[in-house]
């Protein structure tokens, strides 16, 4: 198992990477369109991890072996650029960034107590039930 300060570490630079990417995204939107503004974000990814991938040798020719519903997961990243660039104009950075947090604990605690999508079931207790009204007060204290 990973020392928990190294998984804490990796989850708040993934974190701050969602708060730096949504703004971005949302100027592309609102310059020339929400399309394009996914179109561009996907295209950057795609190209900058295309170098890694030549390197270190791909194993993309094997993307058949995945589960099929596991290829919807570009799909949902639209989703995700499409909701950021609609809210952050309409209810700012932090308003939009905990609504979208609030919205990953809520179907990572569905996913976590019937261990849906291959993870560790984790039912939901008392403790976690709490921490999850925390948030969802928490996200409408923001954007109220």
């Amino acid at each position: 198992m990973q020392p928990i300060v190294l998984i804490i570490f990796i989850g708040i630079v993934g974190g701050m990477a969602i708060g730096l990417q949504s703004p971005m995204s949302s100027i592309i939107s609102q310059r020339i369109g929400v399309l394009e503004s996914i179109f561009i974000v996907h295209l950057g990814g795609a190209l900058v991890v295309l170098i890694p991938m030549l390197v270190s040798g791909s194993k993309l020719g094997q993307w058949r072996s995945v589960p099929w519903y596991t290829l919807f997961a570009g799909a949902f990243g639209l989703i995700v650029i499409f909701s950021m660039s609609y809210m952050i104009p309409r209810i700012g950075i932090a308003g939009a960034l905990i609504t979208l947090m609030a919205g990953q604990l809520l179907v990572g605690s569905i996913l976590d107590q019937f261990g849906l999508l291959g993870v560790i079931p984790r039912p939901m207790d008392l403790t976690r039930s709490i921490g999850l009204a925390i948030v969802l007060v928490g996200v409408w204290l923001t954007v109220k």
